[in-house]
């Protein structure tokens, strides 16, 4: 069996240029060989190595303008909040240069960009890649984006709420829209899709992460209809452990023996949105609410197929 080529150990555990390989010394045939892959043109790896989004937004940057900034949807994967595909990987700059990276587009900017340093990588704030964002992303993940934010120390609602309401970039109406409905200590995506479905048919708004506090209860919920003693919840990971799904019977059952009422969201349900509003409605009925019944008009439907 013959032995593997010995490539340049400078190479090995990160993505590298045609001009870094040259530099170390790797053939144009071993790059052509089993051994090296080809990311996009012009970038590779070896094999054995896995780049990280942080490694091909620093190969990517290194030959932009020198004030380019990672912006848009990778910006947000910057801030550790991943929503829309990782393809092209998108920046900004105040110059009117262009790029042929396959797999880059660079936005061309008309004033000087404000960046940050994330890793070693020049970046938009989070406030600014929201917005920017708006031109990419539905409503629905918009919100997502901002509330995942918030919960990860980013921003502020009312960060997102006065930058949005003074800026005047590509986006920034679809961004003041979902800048309302951002809220704090959203824990997770679904959280996200079920607190916009039951609000934007017009039903009372739960509150997000709360404690239930009374005797014979102590509880953190997702969502929280305080005021109708109602507890709107996702179903647990998949894979739970059993003492998990345990504790999480014991919960529920706590909640309903002192009045209130759980609903558990599963998977299958998310399917079915609009039966999701329904089981919330009935449960608020029986609970004594007297408002109106919820209206799905054409904003929750956008809202509840994701765009």
């Amino acid at each position: 069996m013959p032995r593997p080529p010995r490539l340049p150990a400078s190479l090995r555990g990160r993505i590298f240029t045609a001009a870094e390989a040259d530099a170390a010394g790797l053939t144009p045939a071993q790059r052509r060989g089993p051994h090296v892959v080809r990311v996009r043109h012009g970038v590779y790896r070896y094999r054995d190595t896995e780049p990280t989004v942080v490694e091909q937004l620093r190969v990517a940057q290194a030959s932009l303008p020198a004030d380019a900034a990672v912006s848009h949807t990778t910006a947000l994967r910057l801030h550790g909040v991943e929503l829309g595909p990782l393809l092209p990987l998108h920046f900004s700059t105040a110059t009117s240069a262009q790029t042929r990276q396959s797999g880059v587009t660079l936005h061309r900017r008309n004033h000087e960009l404000s960046s940050v340093e994330i890793d070693a990588v020049r970046s938009l704030g989070p406030e600014r890649s929201f917005v920017d964002s708006a031109t990419i992303l539905g409503l629905r993940d918009l919100v997502r984006a901002g509330d995942a934010l918030v919960r990860l120390g980013h921003t502020t609602t009312a960060d997102l709420l006065q930058f949005t309401a003074t800026s005047h970039l590509d986006g920034v109406l679809r961004a003041r829209e979902a800048a309302a409905l951002v809220r704090p200590r959203v824990g997770s995506f679904r959280e996200t899709d079920l607190r916009l479905l039951i609000t934007l048919s017009g039903l009372p708004e739960p509150a997000c992460h709360q404690q239930i506090v009374e005797p014979g209860v102590f509880a953190r919920a997702p969502l929280v209809l305080r005021r109708h003693k109602i507890v709107v919840e996702p179903e647990g990971p998949r894979g739970a452990d059993a003492e998990h799904r345990q504790k999480a019977v014991l919960r529920r059952e706590r909640l309903e023996a002192h009045g209130w009422t759980v609903i558990v969201v599963t998977r299958a349900d998310v399917r079915r949105p609009a039966t999701i509003v329904a089981r919330v409605h009935e449960a608020l009925v029986r609970k004594g609410y007297q408002g109106p019944p919820p209206e799905l008009t054409a904003r929750w439907h956008q809202v509840a197929r994701g765009a």
